[in-house]
């Protein structure tokens, strides 16, 4: 019985082993378009707290611009996708499910209270790792609070009405 436990143990970890050293090329591809997104963001200044203060006190085009053009890729890449049959590496369809707008308190009130955070930290979620990985090491503080809130909403999920 434990000879059969650790042969199954052992072919369970063999498998394992497997799919991770499978999966590697796509993580490295991942890998190495995340550090080219986070090195963009950064050389378009987009990740600068100037540049995002400048945003909320309507002083500049250049933020808006940039958020504005992400909306427009955004937009035709899914048009191309849903038209085109695109499929993921790993060959599933991209299915798009409609959002269900209801009363549309979830978004307004979400919008709110990231829009507060935002222009209180100077950063959203996106380029918290480029401007750690930029020397802004304050903003462990703030990268510890995303993590924090990730994991408290997960935690409060089931209760949270959606």
């Amino acid at each position: 019985m434990i000879a059969a436990t650790a042969a199954a143990a052992s072919l369970d970890r063999d498998v394992h082993e497997a799919a991770r050293v499978e999966r590697l090329p796509q993580l490295l591809v991942y890998t190495l378009l995340g550090t080219g997104f986070g090195s963009v963001l950064t050389l378009a200044q987009v990740v600068s707290w100037f540049r995002i203060q400048e945003m909320f006190r309507f002083q500049s085009w250049h933020m808006y611009g940039t958020i504005l053009t992400a909306i427009l890729t955004a937009a035709v890449s899914l048009l191309v996708i849903r038209r085109s049959g695109v499929r993921a590496l790993d060959g599933s369809p991209i299915v798009v499910p409609p959002k269900v707008l209801g009363r549309g308190t979830r978004y307004w009130a979400g919008g709110m209270i990231f829009g507060i955070g935002w222009s209180l930290v100077g950063a959203c979620p996106g380029p918290l790792l480029a401007l750690v990985g930029g020397g802004t090491s304050v903003m462990l503080a703030t990268l510890a609070g995303a993590f924090g809130g990730t994991w408290l909403y997960g935690v409060l999920r089931p209760r949270l009405p959606h």
